[in-house]
């Protein structure tokens, strides 16, 4: 089931993982604590996580598992983190995309997958941040399990759960249209009236889907249907 790691404390569970593979033979490897001191975000956003209440969980696949791309290896992981939780918390679960997990309109996971060579080995780094116990944040959009659901989930076995089910989950990946599919059917605000930021001010529009590129299609109220990458939009909730 993969060589899992735990450490009291660390800065960055995704920096760590290099040093653990250096050593470990392994497909899989992961490294996890309850105190992250300096969690990193998609695009160089900082992650901000109370120590002993949530998870920082970072996991090295080897890419030679894998033949889709980038982009659709990105949505199918932040589709497995969003079912485990929908099947754990028995409530709706969603992705705002890029790969933010949203329960009850609040952000309880923040994922960054990095493609690093170690060893002569290419690997994904899959890292999330997950907030179980936190109970205030400095930013309203930002919850928990416990906020969100009112449960007290014990950590470690929150962990053992989690990390048996991204194995499973990562042993056999399914088609990329299936992938694709997936994704889009639990994207966050999808076809909902919503407000953006972008080059052109405030507007609303209506998130249609993501493509296999890891754009996204906005049909913009003044401007029409048009694509975005990441950090060119941002959805305002």
């Amino acid at each position: 089931m993969g060589e899992l790691f735990y450490l009291k404390e660390c800065s960055s569970t995704n920096d760590e993982i290099s040093r653990f593979l250096l050593y470990e033979g392994s497909d899989f490897v992961c490294v996890y604590t309850f105190n992250q001191t300096k969690g990193r975000g998609q695009y160089g956003n900082s992650w901000a996580s109370a120590p002993e209440h949530n998870l920082a969980y970072t996991l090295a696949v080897n890419t030679s598992n894998f033949t889709v791309t980038d982009s659709l290896f990105n949505y199918y992981t932040a589709t497995i983190i969003r079912d485990f939780l929908a099947n754990l918390t028995e409530s709706p679960v969603k992705i705002k995309w890029p790969n933010d997990i949203i329960l009850k309109n609040k952000k309880i996971v923040g994922i960054l997958i990095e493609k690093k060579k170690i060893n002569d080995q290419n690997y994904f780094i899959i890292g999330s941040g997950i907030n179980i116990l936190q109970e205030k944040f400095e930013v309203s959009n930002a919850g928990s399990l416990l906020t969100q659901t009112g449960k007290r989930f014990d950590l470690e076995n929150f962990v053992s759960e989690y990390h048996d089910f991204l194995m499973e989950k990562l042993k056999t990946i399914p088609s990329e249209q299936e992938i694709i599919d997936r994704f889009n059917s639990n994207l966050f605000r999808k076809d909902e009236i919503s407000v953006f930021e972008y080059e052109q001010g405030r507007q609303n529009g209506i998130i249609r889907f993501a493509d296999e590129k890891g754009e996204i299609w906005i049909e913009m109220e003044k401007d029409g249907l048009q694509s975005f990458y990441h950090k060119e939009i941002k959805l305002l909730y």
